[in-house]
């Protein structure tokens, strides 16, 4: 059995010859997941242009904040289809209260996305229970449940700088990238909230994630208005409003950890489709012909994407030792491509040439040039955003005999069945979910306790077990036979074989091996949300910023905003500051 690529249908064999280095075995790679970066189909930016396309409004509907900025706050969000509202209740906390863990009972700011209009009755109920988020009841028209913190000492530096009559240090921005960060953003149904399941229907909410990146998005417009608004009542006539251009520089924070590692192995369907998507709108781009003549637009395009890319991954903070290595190499190696960028390109007729002529760059910098290659033909591209839903049933037709499932397993996954999990440093991990802290939590095995409650997401080793047991079994017997008296192979059958035979399958990747990295998963799933500036705090979390870069609500656009830059301004101007 040969590997299905992921295609564009109107592409032709001789097209799709160009692009066959584009294997499974080459995109599903861990590592390279680990590396990939926002792109045109990331959920923020097909967003922001169904809001662009569609003239979506926002307005406050209610502003009830005392002047230390406690209260409630109520945006009214209209698309063509529906009415939502954003509801915020910011909370005093002390500092030690202060946690992005998942065991935190206060958050500075708690809020929810409702569907419909918001009465008094309903208002009361979202008082009461959204600030307590997973311990509340909360009503089943909250389509998403979240929480966040601020970057304390970025939140106060902007409301005193501003009061002052001052810009911000655009230094201080630069350490972290928001005002606020999210600690956990809950959607479909989570703990008796709005089913997703309607919104299959819905023009406005039927994609994967975007309830969540919309209700993240609104919240970045609160956090700009809060800051406006404390100044305001701090500073008095002197106050000033936040330069346009650092409020679009300013993202959302996300502090993500291992709870996000263990969706990504869970849903192998839903990770399917997003890459095979993102493969899907590649492989249109790199098909595409290269003039080139200096003056061509797509490569003074390109070379304006990657200078701006060096940039970004110049000015990116991160206290990570490796992280800092491989944002040093991104600027060095891709530095060097841009000098000899002219040259580069003419022996290339293609972008699938340049991506291979390139490919003994790092990772990370492959992932920038593909993020850059995508934004040079958004009319190929974009048509692929609305193709990230996924069916995720797993089966095993009738009639298939163990030969047919060995061949599936010979095929695709040939990265778990030649593994040997006898030895100690391929099973060194087992994961399980801790007790006190209800995270997800890693431990050595043999080490540790545990490793009776342990997570069943070594896909790897269960794969590797059932071929070993088919090789033993008769080739011609029937796979429902030889599942009928080994029962325990069930799920993992089902899963090989329906995954064998996806365009993009399962991730490549031992997570029992001791060298395995957590965070090449949580990469992965961020990247296709669409977060920017990768900030590991260790192997097992990170934090990012969503929306980084964006256009404000009133200026949505659909233009690119690929790798935020540091805004350039020689005079800050100091805006006058409208009351709330």
């Amino acid at each position: 059995m040969e590997h299905t690529l992921p295609m564009n249908n109107e592409l032709d064999n001789n097209k799709l010859d160009a692009v066959s280095f584009r294997t499974p075995d080459v995109v599903m790679h861990s590592e390279r997941l680990g590396a990939m970066h926002q792109t045109r189909i990331s959920f923020v930016r097909t967003l922001l242009r169904k809001i662009d396309k569609e003239k979506w409004t926002l307005k406050i509907h209610l502003w009830d904040l005392n002047k230390e900025g406690y209260g409630q706050v109520i945006y009214r969000l209209q698309t063509p289809e529906h009415v939502y509202h954003l509801v915020v209740f910011c909370n005093q906390i002390a500092d030690e209260e202060r946690n992005d863990r998942v065991i935190a009972q206060k958050w500075d700011v708690t809020f929810a996305l409702v569907y419909g209009e918001i009465g008094d009755e309903l208002l009361a109920n979202l008082k009461a229970n959204v600030p307590l988020q997973e311990a509340g009841r909360n009503s089943n028209m909250v389509m998403v449940l979240a929480r966040a913190n601020k970057s304390v000492r970025v939140f106060d530096h902007v409301v005193s700088s501003l009061a002052d009559g001052q810009q911000p240090d655009l230094e201080v921005l630069a350490q972290v990238g928001y005002i606020l960060r999210t600690t956990a953003v809950y959607g479909n149904g989570k703990f008796g909230i709005f089913d997703f399941k309607p919104l299959d229907h819905s023009e406005d909410f039927n994609q994967s994630f975007r309830a969540q990146m919309c209700a993240v998005y609104l919240l970045r417009e609160f956090s700009l208005d809060w800051v406006d608004y404390l100044a305001k009542k701090k500073g008095g006539d002197k106050a000033v409003s936040l330069h346009p251009e650092i409020k679009q520089y300013l993202g959302i924070g996300n502090a993500t950890g291992l709870g996000m590692a263990p969706y990504l192995i869970n849903h192998p369907c839903v990770v399917d489709q997003w890459l095979s998507t993102r493969e899907g709108a590649l492989q249109a781009v790199l098909v595409c012909n290269i003039e080139s003549e200096a003056d061509n637009s797509k490569v003074q395009q390109f070379s304006t994407l990657m200078n701006r890319a060096i940039q970004h991954f110049s000015e990116v903070v991160t206290i990570n030792e490796p992280q800092i290595l491989l944002n040093s190499t991104i600027v060095d190696e891709l530095t060097q491509l841009q000098n000899n960028l002219v040259t580069e390109l003419k022996d290339c007729d293609t972008w699938a040439d340049f991506l291979q002529h390139n490919d003994h760059l790092s990772y990370e910098s492959q992932e920038v040039i593909i993020s850059c290659m995508m934004e040079l033909y958004p009319e190929l591209v974009d048509r692929f955003a609305g193709q990230v839903n996924a069916d995720e049933t797993m089966s095993l037709p009738s009639g298939k005999v163990v030969q047919d499932l060995v061949e599936v397993l010979e095929a695709r996954y040939q990265w778990a069945i030649s593994i040997d999990f006898a030895a100690e440093d391929n099973v060194y991990w087992f994961w399980y979910r801790s007790e006190d802290k209800e995270e997800p939590r890693m431990g050595i095995r043999g080490q540790e306790r545990g490793d009776d409650k342990e997570f069943l997401l070594d896909i790897g080793r269960q794969a590797n077990t059932l071929y070993l047991a088919l090789q033993q079994a008769n080739p011609q017997q029937l796979l429902s036979e030889f599942i009928l008296t080994k029962p325990k192979y069930r799920s993992i059958a089902r899963r090989v074989w329906t995954m064998g035979h996806k365009k993009m399958g399962d991730i490549q990747i031992n997570v029992l091996q001791k060298t395995a990295l957590p965070m090449h998963l949580l990469r992965c799933k961020l990247s296709m949300f669409g977060a920017t500036k990768f900030d590991p705090r260790s192997d097992r979390w990170v934090r990012v910023t969503l929306f980084q870069g964006a256009p404000l609500f009133d200026d949505v656009h659909s233009d690119e905003w690929l790798f935020p830059l540091l805004p350039k301004i020689n005079e800050l101007s100091t805006l006058p500051l409208a009351a709330q």
